[in-house]
């Protein structure tokens, strides 16, 4: 950073005035501006320091998953590639059955709503007759709304 710039890490005028302004309007921006002012300097190497961990905790996920790379010993890569083809095989058996188990929950579902629905068009004349003999008495008819 240059020394000329007017907000910098430092006990300027302007640094001093936006901290106390910080503080009369919300707290954490005093406080953040004090944090800027004690240690803004190190801001640089902490930043270039995130970056080269960053880059070296996911660089290894550019290049792809290092399970799949080969060591050197071809019995090794021969029987872990097998087992792997083997392993992707079953995952792909259980994905069928499954979506075979969903098909049939569905079916068992959609089965039992319709034996709901079909008892409930079964009993609604008997709910129909009952409402008109009350209504027949002339006596509670707001009982059925």
């Amino acid at each position: 950073m240059t020394k000329t710039a007017l907000i910098r890490p430092a006990w300027t005028p302007a640094t001093i005035a936006l901290m106390v302004v910080g503080f009369m309007v919300f707290w954490p921006l005093g406080l953040a501006m004090l944090a800027y002012i004690l240690w803004g300097d190190r801001l640089d190497d902490v930043k270039g320091d995130l970056s080269k961990a960053r880059d070296k905790f996911f660089g290894s996920c550019r290049k792809g998953p290092a399970m799949y790379g080969r060591t050197g010993n071809v019995a090794f890569d021969d029987w872990r590639a097998a087992e792997l083809a083997r392993i992707e095989e079953e995952r792909r058996k259980l994905d069928v059955m499954r979506d075979e188990f969903d098909t049939y929950l569905r079916e068992l579902r959609r089965a039992k709503d319709q034996e709901e629905f079909d008892r409930f068009m079964s009993q609604r004349p008997n709910l129909a007759s009952s409402k008109e003999r009350k209504r027949g008495n002339g006596e509670n008819l707001l009982d059925d709304v």
